[in-house]
């Protein structure tokens, strides 16, 4: 080997082995003659600088420069774009040519490996902080709430949780107008985010509320005739209104059980915006379901 292979050896392990142990490094093979390596050097560069905070790092290799590390890596034709982990190649991304091509492949490398970044190291750090604002929002403790999340959000911009968190808490206050204003600042990619639907969802149910002080009179006409569905769903809309989340999901099976298509399925669909406000994953959804299932399949 000679002394120029050598250095260029010695520049590989320093440029992309050691940052690949904890870093995802895409090795672009290129040449200042070939021109389809002028049209995807700066779409490379554009993602790569976009998902540096993701662990991601570009490295470029002029094979005119580098004759024996473009060998060892069987380069045939440039350009040639590899991604590298732990020492060794894990893709060959050459066949991406947009943006779009590019950022889905470093997707689904990112979500198989263990890259280290600082976006991972940032949301280890919020995940206590946004514990702590759920735990203070589901104990009625609403304006902690927004401001533990209000002060999540200045550290991470745009991040799905901490939007939905933020939204809700200012659903819970009566601030729907606020609460929308916050998802509209969103990215498009943030606001797509299931935890956004979450949020969206309690929005609709605050808007279609309609807090009753006193519900006696509606629960008459229920007494009087069960099968009264608009009574009900009043029933049902004034206790929602009024936070009692358990007896509103109970009127509303019980309107499912009577007449399932009564106003086009409005019953149903107001369970369903009340299970996505309270979040899909939660015990007590999990429960409400059972319990639909155990409706609609008997």
């Amino acid at each position: 080997m000679s002394d120029t292979d050598k250095a260029a050896v010695e520049a590989f392990r320093r440029d992309v082995v050691e940052p690949s142990r904890t870093s995802l490094v895409i090795v672009d093979f290129w040449a200042e003659w070939c021109g389809p390596c002028k049209q995807l050097t700066p779409v490379i560069e554009k993602v790569c600088a976009g998902y540096a905070s993701k662990g991601v790092k570009l490295v470029k290799i002029n094979v005119d420069e580098n004759k024996f590390i473009a060998a060892q890596f069987r380069v045939q034709s440039i350009p040639t774009v590899y991604a590298v982990f732990q020492g060794q190649p894990v893709a060959d991304l050459s066949q991406a040519r947009t943006e779009g091509q590019l950022k889905q492949y470093l997707d689904q490398l990112l979500a198989q490996l263990p890259v280290a970044s600082d976006e991972k190291a940032q949301l280890e750090e919020i995940a206590p902080l946004i514990a702590m604002g759920e735990e203070l929002l589901a104990g009625g403790e609403h304006e902690r709430a927004l401001s533990v999340f209000q002060q999540i959000a200045q550290m991470v911009p745009d991040n799905a949780d901490v939007a939905s968190g933020e939204a809700r808490a200012l659903v819970a206050l009566a601030r729907l107008d606020e609460a929308e204003a916050v998802l509209a600042a969103l990215p498009a990619d943030v606001a797509k985010d299931q935890a956004i639907d979450r949020a969206r969802a309690a929005i609709a149910l605050a808007r279609d509320a309609k807090p009753v002080a006193d519900l006696t009179g509606v629960e008459a006409r229920v007494a009087a005739d069960p099968d009264d569905q608009e009574a009900r769903f009043e029933l049902a809309g004034g206790l929602m209104a009024n936070g009692d989340r358990d007896r509103a999901a109970e009127e509303y099976l019980e309107m499912i059980r009577r007449d399932r298509g009564w106003n086009d399925g409005a019953a149903r669909a107001q369970l369903l915006k009340l299970f996505e406000a309270t979040g899909l994953e939660d015990p007590w959804v999990a429960a409400q379901r059972r319990k639909l299932s155990q409706i609609l399949f008997s």
